[in-house]
């Protein structure tokens, strides 16, 4: 099942040992390498850390009041895992970015993504069109398959403008009308008696 990433900040995480609520996501801690979403950074009174993280490993379950976990001692510190902290510290921030593609052309900036819901896995990209060019469609949805690259500040997609045309081409070069042909068959009846 797909979610919006805007959907899992100010998450309730709830605990499945007490029923109540440990804290709060407030950020994504994603991967640009792989666009995963390793951790959350979350907020909460009863928290000992902070920064203090919840790795989505230890997410038992993503439901309608929240994310369940065992306890709060699922939660950890930023130096606890190495790989969610040399991440956290590329401060790497999806939302804002610039979209362009292969062509160098401007396309828009990201607004929101969607993610699945059993891996936490980035599926989609929702890219909100420049002002000038939303007047048909304010935004539009970009795979993940679609991208090429991620640097500091842009995401690099696809064309599908040339693959198109392409395929366009293929269709008229490899159509042949039937009623065009030069010569005509007769039809044939068999005929047994």
């Amino acid at each position: 099942m797909l979610v919006l990433g805007s959907q899992l900040i100010d998450t309730p995480i709830m605990s499945l040992q007490t029923g109540s609520e440990l804290a709060r996501t407030k950020t994504p801690i994603i991967d640009p390498r792989s666009l995963t979403i390793l951790a959350y950074e979350v907020e909460g009174p009863l928290l000992d850390e902070h920064p203090s993280l919840l790795r989505l490993q230890d997410v038992r379950e993503l439901s309608n009041i929240g994310m369940i976990v065992d306890s709060s001692d699922e939660f950890i510190g930023l130096d606890d895992v190495i790989k969610i902290k040399a991440v956290h510290d590329l401060h790497f921030q999806l939302i804002g970015m610039n979209v362009i593609d292969d062509h160098k052309r401007k396309l828009g900036k990201v607004s929101d993504y969607s993610i699945d819901a059993g891996s936490f896995i980035l599926q989609q990209l929702n890219v909100k069109r420049p002002l000038l060019k939303s007047f048909g469609d304010a935004e539009f949805l970009i795979h993940r398959s679609q991208i090429t690259e991620i640097n500091d500040t842009t995401i690099i997609v696809r064309s599908g403008a040339q693959k198109a045309e392409e395929s366009v081409k293929d269709v008229v070069r490899n159509y042949t009308n039937p009623f065009r042909q030069g010569s005509t068959q007769p039809e044939t009846i068999d005929v047994k008696r």
